[in-house]
């Protein structure tokens, strides 16, 4: 076996170079990133680091010295430009670099606005680098506004620190109701509230236009006629998986980079970990995009990459943090019929709970740790709670779990 190589040096592939070298495995490892970057944390770009409250020591995910001393070829501004199945090496920097056994982590890119609606304008940024972030800062002075373009999860983390920093934020979003795509209702009119109250103002059921202005960007004219000023903008609209060399490659794409259970790819000697790969879940295929699914599916994959059988059976789980407002989701609610709804121990505490004949799917649990462990906790045990008994949960026994 030449060795081990992963492509893409985010959570996945840093957990996978990570996990190998911890099994005991003594071959070579090469972990290649295309940013100049020791592999870090993503999550806090839209929080903490935006908002300078954590420095970029912090958001590194191992110690400068840890892949020297574990022996990790660590490989930065280093795009992968091919893969050559045939000869079992990968053209990174203009250098073949043979591998035995290939791991693809290379993740996700952020959807951007179309060059013909402006999107190549300056002052248009998307979030996804700590290069994106650091590009973005000295745009964000007291008075300025911002546009955000997107009512998911990632826009509205980033007009709460624009709000805390000083900024007027208006927000669109294409659907009828913000965080449409990921949460019902109940979630949706709670983090509408909060950010109305804080004075962001949300535009919803509304399009792009375009973008105008001659360089650089000056505002945006909407589907509904209006042309709101801005001095600069956030596109927060998705992210797309990275398959460009996997598909070249000839290998099986499906929603990412296709993956049996165990992880591995259609080519028996390339495996894939994180929001590039697609992996077979209740009877669908799934591809995640959480930090959980990363470290975990990568992990497995590592074990089974040294000659492990395991399926991945991923348990996802979710967090948002805006203002002062904590929601952590646990499960997925893909085609849930019924919600139930318990208010929490506050005024400023809610759960939202997710069925499906009779199932628990999911949870949003906003401010209410306690619903969130309990939820999850079931969820993890393949278990159920009938909603009639979410509404108390400090008297939910044991008892009252079944197997639906």
């Amino acid at each position: 076996m030449t060795g081990i190589v992963v492509v893409g040096a985010g959570q996945a592939g840093a957990s996978l170079a990570a996990r190998v070298r911890a099994l005991g495995y003594d071959g070579s490892v090469t972990l290649i990133g295309e940013e100049p970057t020791p592999p870090y944390q993503r999550p806090p770009l839209s929080k903490g680091y935006l908002l300078g409250d954590l420095d970029l020591e912090r958001l590194y995910l191992r110690a400068s010295s840890f892949w020297k001393e574990n022996e990790i070829d660590l490989k930065l501004s280093a795009p992968v430009k091919s893969i050559d199945r045939s000869a079992r090496t990968v053209l990174a920097d203009g250098e073949p670099i043979p591998y035995g056994k290939l791991a693809l982590t290379m993740g996700s890119s952020p959807r951007r606005m179309p060059v013909a609606a402006g999107g190549d304008l300056r002052g248009v940024y998307t979030i996804r680098t700590l290069a994106d972030v650091d590009a973005m800062a000295s745009e964000f002075q007291s008075g300025r506004k911002l546009l955000v373009i997107g009512g998911g999860y990632l826009g509205l983390e980033v007009a709460a620190v624009g709000v805390k920093l000083g900024l007027e934020i208006t927000l669109i979003e294409m659907a009828p109701r913000i965080l449409q795509r990921v949460a019902a209702p109940p979630t949706s009119d709670y983090f509408r509230e909060l950010h109305c109250s804080h004075g962001v103002n949300i535009l919803e059921n509304t399009e792009i236009e375009r973008l105008t202005g001659d360089v650089r960007v000056s505002g945006a004219e909407l589907s509904n006629g209006i042309t709101v000023p801005t001095d600069f903008v956030i596109v927060a609209i998705g992210v797309t998986p990275k398959t460009g060399i996997a598909e070249e490659a000839g290998l099986e794409i499906e929603n990412g980079i296709r993956t049996d259970s165990h992880g591995r790819t259609s080519d028996p000697n390339i495996w894939s970990a994180g929001e590039c790969a697609s992996f077979p879940y209740k009877g669908r295929r799934l591809r995640l995009e959480c930090v959980g699914n990363a470290i975990d599916q990568a992990e497995l994959v590592a074990r089974n990459m040294l000659g492990g059988s395991e399926s991945y059976k991923a348990k996802p789980w979710f967090w948002s943090d805006q203002y002062d407002v904590k929601l952590q989701i646990a499960g997925l609610n893909t085609g849930y019929d019924r919600i139930a709804r318990r208010k929490g121990d506050n005024d400023r505490s809610m759960s939202v709970w997710y069925y499906r004949g009779g199932r628990l799917l999911a949870v949003d649990a906003i401010n209410d740790p306690r619903a969130y462990m309990a939820g999850k906790r079931i969820i993890d045990a393949a278990q159920t709670v009938a909603p009639e008994h979410v509404m108390d949960l400090r008297k939910i026994p044991k008892l009252c779990w079944h197997t639906p």
